[in-house]
């Protein structure tokens, strides 16, 4: 099977001139892939002008009127943008014409489309945003939800635990991946009564492999594989990770260049620093899967570049070998009948 991708790309805060060359650069690298540039054609095509017949054999535009923007509304975005390179490269899913898409659009727009679009499988009442985290273990920790819900109760933190069971068993080739309830606390009696009542839900079903409460540290140690919230608390981690990145960035940098010896001692820690910064780097990690949907969804950060969208479309391509949407749906079904079996 050629996997078969539509990149929606206007989106993000560099547009086509990120979108393009990640498109080419994947293109490259993989000989057994198509890709649909989603967008306005008088943009699109003299970036591609000059490639080869062998390339454009895979690679085609597909012309789009309309772009949402950063910060339009998800509402604005459904009801006035309804040919936005956002919602044909998700029209294009629902049609089969590829097998997934990925976008760098506003959030918020990009889940209310594809889920007014696509729709959610049976049994999932809510989608979630699902990202990987580096830890200490020289792995990663996929955490949801990171946003798509605010308010979410313990059936829905069970679904989320579902999903993220069966992303991780996919994507990391993990058969028991250990997932954890984010909490205040590892002890049973901490927590507010969602987060207990939700672990009550997913601790008998005996093809999750959950472990307990975790905490916020628990994510970047690797104690679990996945770590399950509702995405009010998933973005405010999500959010302080990435701040305090930055933070320890900035501070590394300021103590190596403050005189004559500490750009001394940063020239000769140079190896160390670049193989740390390697570890640490956003881009690689790019790619976050709207869970839950009756097609994959794949959003990027909005100011990816070239790199980091790349991996966002290699994250788009493993989840169609693994058919990640038909194995929840499947997976679902047979849990939600154990669990109703003990209850």
């Amino acid at each position: 099977m050629t996997p078969r991708i539509a990149l929606d790309a206007m989106s993000g805060d560099y547009g086509p001139s990120v979108v393009v060359p990640a498109a080419l650069k994947i293109l490259s690298e993989e000989k057994n892939l198509e890709l649909i540039l989603v967008g306005d054609e008088t943009v699109l095509e003299p970036l591609i002008a000059d490639q080869s017949a062998k390339v454009m054999q895979r690679l085609s535009i597909r012309h789009a009127s309309q772009k949402v923007e950063m910060d339009d509304l998800p509402s604005l975005a459904l009801r006035k943008k309804r040919d936005s390179s956002m919602r044909i490269a998700i029209n294009l899913v629902k049609e089969g014409e590829v097998n997934a898409c990925v976008s760098a659009g506003n959030t918020g727009a990009l889940m209310a489309t594809a889920r007014y679009v696509l729709k959610t499988l049976p049994g999932i009442d809510r989608p979630a945003i699902i990202t990987p985290l580096p830890n200490m273990l020289g792995k990663t920790t996929h955490v949801l939800d990171l946003g798509a819900n605010i308010d979410s109760n313990p059936e829905h933190l069970f679904q989320f635990a579902v999903m993220g069971t069966i992303l991780t068993q996919a994507v990391d080739n993990l058969p028991r991946p250990r997932i954890g309830l984010l909490n205040i606390g590892q002890e049973e009696i901490k927590g507010n009564e969602r987060v207990k009542d939700a672990a009550k839900l997913i601790m008998p079903v005996s093809a999750i492999n959950y472990i307990g409460f975790v905490e916020g540290d628990d994510i970047f140690k690797g104690t679990a594989d996945v770590v399950v919230c509702d995405g009010f608390v998933g973005n405010v981690a999500l959010k302080t990770t990435e701040g305090v990145a930055k933070m320890i960035s900035h501070f590394v940098k300021e103590s190596f260049t403050q005189n004559l010896f500490t750009r001394l001692a940063g020239l000769i820690s140079l190896p160390i620093l670049k193989n740390l910064r390697k570890k640490l780097d956003p881009r690689r990690y790019n790619g976050a899967s709207l869970l839950g949907l009756r097609g994959i969804v794949i959003k990027s950060h909005g100011s990816a570049d070239i790199l980091s969208f790349t991996h966002a479309i290699k994250e788009a391509i493993i989840e169609v070998e693994k058919n990640v949407p038909s194995q929840i749906s499947h997976q679902l079904t047979s849990m939600l009948k154990e669990r109703r079996r003990i209850e």
